[in-house]
């Protein structure tokens, strides 16, 4: 069974291949204007539908030393002022229940992160916006206990609900993409999208910040395209070795436009 809907004239579970993507976090606002400008030219050259994505606040950094962006208020205004300039789709994610009917007036997808995943707090608040809900998949979860997040969405009354696939806990500090989990959780009626970055994450793993792999971003992303996923959500970043959040696993801007190229292969070739 397929759930396919859109979100402004974005198809989600049909043929087609949205990408979410964004700085892991707002830095300013001129980074987060110009980033986005970046991004959907060259989404926009590769035919593709384009999400921004980035967050006001990272609440679960690894040292309380880590930047966590500019809260709420200023956060939603700066990414209000990216959905006015280019008209595009927003999303960005919520850390509490409170939050949600804010963050709900801006973005038109409300992510859960992958930590919150079970919080029915937060998924009942998110629900009761009406907006399109992006739950992702912790990482210490197996790809059918999603069933669960379902149910609570549902019994909410959600009617649009996208889930993420964002790799599992293997031994410490790393994780492992199993790419069946994508048909897996897809069995269920929800179009599933495939984080080809925080996937290649070693949680923790520079001691007070998160290790990555990011020459494997692409293999993992051809992977889970060709396993048919409805969507790859990247962070992306114009100097990933500086940014403010998860410098070790952004993709970099200027190679965006090459992998994006290659994905739309791959994806032609299972359509």
């Amino acid at each position: 069974m397929k759930n396919i809907f859109q979100i402004n004239g974005i198809e989600f579970g049909g043929d087609t291949l949205p990408i979410i993507a964004g700085p892991c976090v707002i830095e300013s606002r001129d980074h987060v204007l110009y980033m986005a400008e970046k991004i959907k030219k060259i989404t926009d050259k590769n035919n593709l539908p384009f999400i921004f994505k980035s967050s006001f606040d990272k609440g679960n950094r690894t040292s309380h030393s880590s930047f966590r962006g500019p809260g709420i208020d200023k956060g939603l205004r700066i990414l209000a002022d990216v959905k006015q300039s280019f008209n595009i789709l927003i999303t960005t994610d919520i850390h509490s229940a409170s939050q949600a009917n804010t963050v709900g007036e801006i973005v038109d997808i409300i992510q859960i992160p992958a930590f919150l995943c079970r919080q029915s707090d937060i998924i009942n608040a998110a629900v009761k916006t009406c907006k399109t809900i992006n739950v992702k998949k912790g990482q210490f979860m197996a790809p059918w206990d999603v069933s669960n997040i379902i149910e609570k969405v549902a019994e909410a009354n959600g009617d649009k609900l996208l889930l993420t696939e964002r790799g599992s806990s293997f031994g410490y500090n790393s994780l492992v993409s199993d790419m069946t989990s994508i048909p897996i959780m897809q069995d269920f009626g929800v179009p599933v999208i495939f984080d080809a970055t925080h996937s290649v994450q070693r949680p923790g793993g520079l001691g007070k910040t998160t290790g990555g792999a990011r020459e494997f971003i692409p293999t993992l992303a051809k992977a889970a395209v060709a396993a048919g996923c409805n969507g790859v959500f990247m962070e992306v970043h114009d100097d990933p070795n500086n940014a403010k959040s998860d410098a070790a696993s952004q993709w970099p801007l200027e190679k965006l436009d090459h992998l994006l190229k290659s994905l739309n292969r791959v994806k032609q070739a299972v359509l």
